[in-house]
């Protein structure tokens, strides 16, 4: 007999009884592990020390920091900041986003340059893009009211950053610069994707630009604009180094989004349970966005 044979056979035998299901977990359950490891005790730690007292040396399981969230103006204030910056920038970068991926879908020349000089803002990492951004913010010597100056539009320093009624509109379009290309690739890949039969029967139709965008290109996009959407709500609603290193949450609390706040408490006040009472409805408040998106994925599965 054939040794190949035999082995093969032996191993066909002792994998039927595990049932392709079995085997799919079988297959993740390294990552699951690691998962677990890398995710599980910090998400732990700190549900507990949520609950935990705030100055107690006797581990009681209290609501008491969550009970002062609901009393903390600043801790609304951040709640109320970080979804005005979400909606805004989520919703920017969408309009921009869509607009950009229509164009690179196009029969252009170079296409490719473009594609990679639009997805270039995208590379900046978070933390270096808030830099670039504060120096071009810069009242005296950034390149922003330089050019405003020279061209007329202004005969005096612009406070982009030191202003509270310009600190957040200044943040959300450094951001939307930054993060438009995220969902411009989603969007661009779903453009790649429609039939372009669809479109050859509305020319013959007659249908316009216009017509061929509202009734072919978001039916069809519909679903990946879902999933763009989703993803972004949570990338902004996480994001930190940006405003951190253009203002630090100032002037005053204007700009200090909830990861901002969180941050302050957990490593300069050092309020440990506090911030992890923040976090843990920072986290609920993740999930719930998240919701659609997981639904959407375990129907496909």
């Amino acid at each position: 007999m054939n040794p190949i044979i035999s082995e093969s056979s032996s191993f066909s035998i002792f994998a039927r009884p595990l049932s392709k299901k079995l085997q799919g977990f079988l297959f993740v359950l390294p990552c699951l592990l690691m998962l677990l490891l890398v995710l599980g005790f910090p998400v732990v730690t700190a549900i507990v020390n949520s609950f935990s007292p705030i100055w107690s040396e006797v581990k009681t399981f209290t609501a008491e920091n969550y009970i002062k969230l609901l009393r903390d103006e600043l801790f609304w204030n951040s709640l109320k900041v970080t979804f005005i910056f979400v909606v805004s920038t989520v919703f920017l970068h969408h309009v921009l986003g869509m607009i950009v991926a229509v164009a690179l879908n196009a029969e252009l020349r170079a296409k490719r340059f473009f594609r990679l000089i639009a997805i270039l803002p995208w590379t900046v990492p978070d933390v270096i893009s808030g830099l670039i951004w504060r120096f071009m913010y810069n009242p005296t010597s950034g390149i922003i009211n330089y050019l405003l100056i020279r061209s007329g539009a202004t005969e005096q320093y612009i406070e982009w950053l030191a202003s509270p009624n310009l600190v957040l509109p200044s943040i959300i379009f450094a951001d939307v610069w930054r993060g438009y290309p995220f969902v411009m690739i989603i969007l661009l890949a779903g453009l790649q994707a429609i039939p372009r039969e669809q479109y050859e029967a509305a020319r013959v139709d007659g249908a316009s630009r216009i017509q061929e965008f509202i009734h072919i290109t978001i039916p069809n996009l519909m679903r990946i604009i879902i999933i763009a959407l989703a993803l972004d709500t949570i990338w902004q609603f996480r994001r930190f180094g940006l405003i951190y290193n253009m203002t630090l949450g100032g002037p005053g609390h204007t700009s200090e989004i909830l990861s901002l706040y969180i941050y302050k408490h957990y490593f300069k006040y050092l309020n440990f349970e506090y911030a992890s009472a923040m976090a843990v409805v920072m986290a609920v408040l993740m999930i719930i966005i998240s919701l659609p998106y997981i639904r959407m994925i375990t129907r496909k599965v």
